[in-house]
């Protein structure tokens, strides 16, 4: 078994380097402007997931070295933020995205994650009968809530959410500012699903995107990083540029990827069973079975088909 997912070595994040396999492993090579070559070897058995950023390239064979031992491959924007397409090895197991289907497929069991998700997102003690009708009130007005405080507090006058790609350059500084980060935020979460072999487009609250996932997982966040970031930025002549470099500067701070992991994984392991553990790689694939679950593969159940269809062993006695 490769180590956790949610272990601080999981992630690692690279850019401006070329990334290469030697006799010895696979490392990233750097060139200073003398023509002197820096090599830094990767711990490839340690990684489930490598973030290729801007101003990256990798060979082949470093590609199947990280195949072989599991890695997910992600290449992202600069800081890791921006998802813009993921490799996915064929060891990454399904364990997490069979908890995602079997929760998303049942509307009760929907329901249950939808709940948890909006409750996640309370200061306060909400009953477990509430609706999720009355959950997104709820979360609507503590949103605004927080608009008007973070309004009062930079002094700015009243606020008001608004997303127009159309008019883009025709909105205020707080509202370019959250798109930008929320964007960071978006790239942040998807490589953190792709890691764990979640699939982007199985959302509980959101649905109808191929993101969507996505956008569920990053509201748990948006209070505490996006927003408040984006309102000091209210005066910023840069808003944009500025909101994107202050989410990644600020990330190491948040720890935020071994963070979504540990809650995708809460929300979508019911409570009831035993915590199974979040192995990156499987040794062999199974079969399903609709009474116990899994049995093994690469196994010939001939014998048994035959079994099952023959005849029981009687004794007649009648003439």
């Amino acid at each position: 078994m490769l180590p956790r997912v949610g272990d601080s070595l999981s992630f690692l994040y690279a850019d401006i380097v070329r990334i290469v396999q030697d006799d010895t492993g696979v490392c990233a090579e750097t060139t200073s402007a003398e023509g002197e070559i820096t090599r830094v070897y990767l711990p490839t058995s340690a990684l489930s997931c490598l973030l290729l950023g801007p101003g990256t390239s990798i060979t082949q064979p470093a590609m199947a070295t990280f195949a072989r031992h599991g890695t997910t491959v992600v290449c992202t924007g600069s800081g890791g933020v921006r998802c813009y397409s993921a490799t996915t090895s064929d060891a990454l197991t399904t364990r997490w995205l069979e908890h995602q289907v079997h929760q998303w497929s049942d509307p009760e069991r929907r329901l249950s994650v939808a709940r948890q998700m909006y409750l996640s997102r309370f200061d306060m003690a909400v009953p477990p009968t509430t609706k999720v009708e009355q959950l997104r009130g709820l979360e609507g007005q503590r949103v605004k809530a927080l608009y008007k405080a973070l309004a009062q507090q930079h002094r700015i006058g009243r606020f008001r959410r608004n997303y127009d790609p159309a008019a883009w350059s025709e909105q205020d500084p707080v509202n370019l500012a959250l798109s930008s980060a929320n964007t960071c935020l978006y790239g942040i979460v998807h490589a953190a699903l792709t890691a764990l072999g979640c699939s982007p487009a199985l959302g509980f609250v959101h649905q109808g995107k191929q993101l969507a996932f996505v956008y569920d997982i990053a509201d748990l966040y948006k209070a505490e990083l996006t927003i408040p970031l984006a309102f000091s930025l209210h005066d910023s002549p840069y808003p944009e540029a500025m909101a994107r470099r202050g989410f990644r500067e600020e990330l190491r701070l948040y720890k935020l990827l071994p963070r979504i992991v540990r809650d995708v994984q809460s929300l979508l392991a019911p409570a009831e069973v035993e915590p199974l553990p979040d192995g990156h790689a499987v040794a062999m694939v199974s079969l399903w079975d609709p009474e116990v679950g899994s049995v093994p593969a690469g196994t010939n159940y001939a014998n048994l088909a035959t079994d099952s269809q023959s005849e029981p062993d009687t004794d007649d006695d009648t003439t």
